[in-house]
């Protein structure tokens, strides 16, 4: 008597692995050589076998000089062909929630569906001011905004503003998504987890911790989902990891100490809205820190290391931010050992090794 063939799964063996892009600003690139550098790896990404590119969002600093993560997913979109390309993350309180709606359905149309929408609650910075959004759009005001965008995404053909913070009369969506558009949202507090499980939102998982806490925060996410009716278990979300492929560990680290300390003081340059100094942690500590948690080292380490993210969390995509070893060479050929070397050999935990699934 033979055996019953395994089941058949729709899924991929491998998890989906995406590039993170940040477009921070190195010593010798001014901000339009920045910008071209991050195209530049975004083609590379489609042609060594990444599944996507997500690109970061920042105002007013040059920790990372791309001011609108949708116009440069657009431009990207339009240079490749397979590549998903996401948001991580538009900022909410910045935007209308329609307007960013708008233009996520028309990337979504024109691309063929290769629009990946991520968006965050940012933090209480003077963008707020300048754009005249106000600190309570990222306080009290964040939920409203939240579900208007997704009602606008929703596929229906009106939406209407009926909150304390959007109030506006039934108006056409058009373009009209063709079915609801999926939405991320960047999650680094339990009140934004528990707002993303409440709608059953995946959630992007920051660089800053490492698998416990959000193998924890995962956790919070599935008592909330479930407490408000949500089934939790297909939820795709995205882990973020800083990434680096050398011949050794020791060589690895070396070449980001040499420039990741400068990279991330960059993010002093953040001015609170209400004219307080932001809080600077110790960046030769932190380094340490990003170096202990992440594939930082020798092909080989990088895979564990990745393999240990997606039995320890659950998460089943990745996005690897490759820009920190500070140049386009070497960022080009990080990019491209980590296609060669690192994405072939890893698998989602109990399906075994597989080839990349495009798009």
């Amino acid at each position: 008597m033979t055996a019953d063939p395994p089941p058949v799964d729709a899924r991929p063996t491998r998890p989906r692995v995406d590039l993170f892009l940040l477009a921070g600003e190195f010593p010798g690139a001014d901000h339009a050589a920045t910008l071209g550098h991050a195209v530049e790896y975004a083609v590379a990404a489609e042609a060594a076998g990444f599944d996507g590119v997500w690109l970061a969002e920042h105002h007013f600093i040059s920790y990372g000089v791309c001011p609108s993560a949708t116009t440069l997913a657009g431009f990207l979109l339009g240079r490749t062909s397979r590549l998903r390309v996401g948001t991580a993350a538009a900022i909410l309180p910045n935007r209308h929630p329609v307007a960013l709606a708008e233009e996520a359905a028309l990337l979504d149309a024109v691309s063929g569906g290769r629009l990946d929408l991520g968006v965050a609650r940012g933090g209480p910075w003077v963008d707020l001011e300048v754009f005249g959004t106000g600190l309570d759009r990222y306080t009290t005001g964040f939920p409203e905004s939240l579900d208007l965008l997704l009602d606008a995404l929703s596929g229906r053909p009106t939406v209407a503003g009926s909150g304390p913070t959007h109030r506006f009369r039934q108006v056409a969506m058009v373009p009209r998504p063709a079915r609801p558009l999926p939405v991320w949202l960047a999650a680094t507090s339990p009140p934004t987890v528990h707002l993303a499980a409440a709608r059953g939102l995946p959630l992007l998982l920051g660089m800053q911790v490492d698998d416990a806490a959000k193998a924890a925060t995962l956790d919070r996410y599935v008592a909330t989902a479930t407490a408000n009716g949500r089934d939790a278990t297909g939820a795709e979300h995205v882990s973020a990891h800083l990434a680096h492929v050398a011949d050794t560990v020791a060589e690895a680290e070396k070449e980001l100490r040499d420039t990741l300390p400068g990279w991330l003081a960059r993010t002093r340059e953040y001015v609170r809205i209400d004219g307080s100094p932001p809080a600077h942690r110790d960046l030769d500590a932190y380094v340490d820190h990003l170096l202990a948690i992440h594939p930082v080292g020798p092909p080989e380490h990088c895979v564990s290391r990745l393999t240990g993210t997606l039995a320890a969390t659950g998460a089943r995509r990745l996005m690897l931010a490759v820009e920190a070893a500070g140049h386009p060479d070497r960022t080009l050929a990080n990019i491209a050992r980590l296609g060669t070397e690192v994405l072939p050999h890893l698998a989602v935990p109990g399906y075994g090794p597989g080839p990349s699934v495009p798009g």
